[in-house]
């Protein structure tokens, strides 16, 4: 059966006092070292004493010792008011410089290609601060699992999460090598996707995407057949140019820009791409961010250009072709 365990109001009243006083042995030095005056003092010790049902003090117009039960509440408070004040002032600390663990909820697709280049330059530039990066298909709560902060396609931002733009919109694209073009003709429409071989993509909550497109304003989808699925674009991008060379992808165009260009790659049912909102950084509106998230914030805000969007260099060579052995 559950129990209620609460602490009484002013529980820990006059517990600075006692300790002070314990530690000079005298209600006047005591005062001094906390710049009230004696009988405030004398008020505070009073107050405990009463609540705890014990003298905890012995006086004489002499001198001032402690009791039996001032002894054993000496010995159980002092520590733990030692470890209140040291927790303070790590809190304390932490909400006034950008230090301590930064956790980050990311999709997987997302880490290599996006997230590696900024992380690491935001460490160089905030050593104090260590960052953690949970990658996985699916999206979590961010609060409710204890993150400072998510990275989320623009569709998937819930409406009350605060969110920082990290990319512009971008394409989602139709890619081919030209040996697969070459044997098997270019599609003209999105129709014609059902005579190809096509790789596909696993979603978060285990469905197979199905591939999306702009028809002169319209929103369409298709179901796509291949010979692959995979969960992050990494690996659908190194299948289309090499693996797995005689199929289509459906990709970010960030992603593919470097292999159009060598020639690795070539678009195909260019007109009908949809256009994405972009990737973005999301974290639940507070009236207080911690200055470890406020830093990141501003690094992701850094690298942003004229048109307040992040320049982020998309690393896609690590999907290229490999040497064989």
């Amino acid at each position: 059966m559950k129990q209620n365990f609460t602490v009484r109001q002013g529980a820990l009243d006059g517990v600075e006092a006692f300790l002070s006083v314990a530690r000079h042995r005298s209600f006047r030095r005591a005062a001094a070292e906390l710049g009230v005056t004696p009988s405030a003092i004398s008020q505070a010790v009073r107050v405990l004493e009463e609540r705890i049902g014990a003298a905890l003090f012995t006086r004489t117009t002499r001198s001032v010792g402690l009791t039996e039960a001032g002894e054993r509440f000496l010995s159980r408070a002092k520590p733990a008011f030692e470890e209140l004040v040291a927790a303070s002032e790590v809190a304390r600390g932490l909400g006034q410089r950008p230090a301590g663990l930064l956790r980050l909820s990311v999709p997987r697709a997302i880490v290599p290609i996006l997230l590696e280049p900024l992380i690491a330059s935001f460490c160089k530039a905030y050593p104090e601060v260590e960052v953690e990066i949970a990658a996985s298909k699916e999206l979590v709560d961010l609060a409710a699992e204890g993150f400072d902060a998510g990275i989320r396609l623009g569709q998937f931002v819930d409406a009350d999460m605060v969110a920082v733009p990290m990319t512009p919109p971008f394409r989602l694209v139709v890619v081919g090598s030209p040996v697969y073009l070459a044997e098997r003709g270019r599609p003209e429409r999105p129709d014609d996707l059902r005579q190809h071989a096509c790789l596909r993509w696993r979603r978060s909550n285990g469905a197979l995407a199905l591939w999306s497109f702009n028809d002169n304003g319209q929103a369409i989808e298709i179901a796509v057949a291949g010979p692959l699925i995979a969960s992050d674009f990494p690996t659908m991008l190194g299948a289309a140019i090499e693996g797995l060379g005689l199929a289509l992808a459906q990709l970010p165009e960030p992603l593919t820009a470097d292999r159009l260009k060598a020639g690795n790659l070539v678009h195909v049912l260019e007109s009908y791409a949809p256009v994405m909102p972009g990737v973005f950084l999301c974290y639940p509106g507070r009236r207080q961010i911690m200055p470890k998230l406020r830093a990141f914030i501003d690094h992701v805000k850094s690298r942003t250009t004229g048109d307040g969007k992040v320049q982020i260099q998309v690393d896609a060579k690590r999907a290229g072709p490999r040497k064989r052995g």
